[in-house]
């Protein structure tokens, strides 16, 4: 099933407010990106930030469960959002 991109950015903003929430988790996403919290607030819609916070959050699957248990989303939902998202559409190398 395809996953719409408006629903995409509604579930990755919510992946971005959790994130956001989670003190410790925040500060390992900003020194990672780079970004800071201004830039958080001020590019919260863009498509690639939220797509960059999925992947974040893709690199720990304690930390999928963690978000999917709070908002009531299935597990293997992340990986559709963030297919839906700018940069995760599947490679075909042939």
């Amino acid at each position: 099933m395809v996953m719409s991109k408006d629903t995409a950015e509604t579930v990755a903003l919510q992946a971005l407010g959790w994130l956001v929430g989670n003190s410790d988790l925040r500060d390992v996403f900003l020194v990672a990106t780079g970004l800071s919290e201004m830039d958080l607030r001020t590019r919260a819609g863009e498509p690639e930030l939220l797509a960059a916070v999925l992947d974040f959050l893709l690199m720990d699957d304690a930390w999928v469960v963690q978000f999917c248990d709070e908002v009531g989303l299935a597990y293997d939902k992340i990986a559709q959002v963030r297919a839906a998202l700018p940069g995760g559409e599947q490679v075909h190398w042939t």
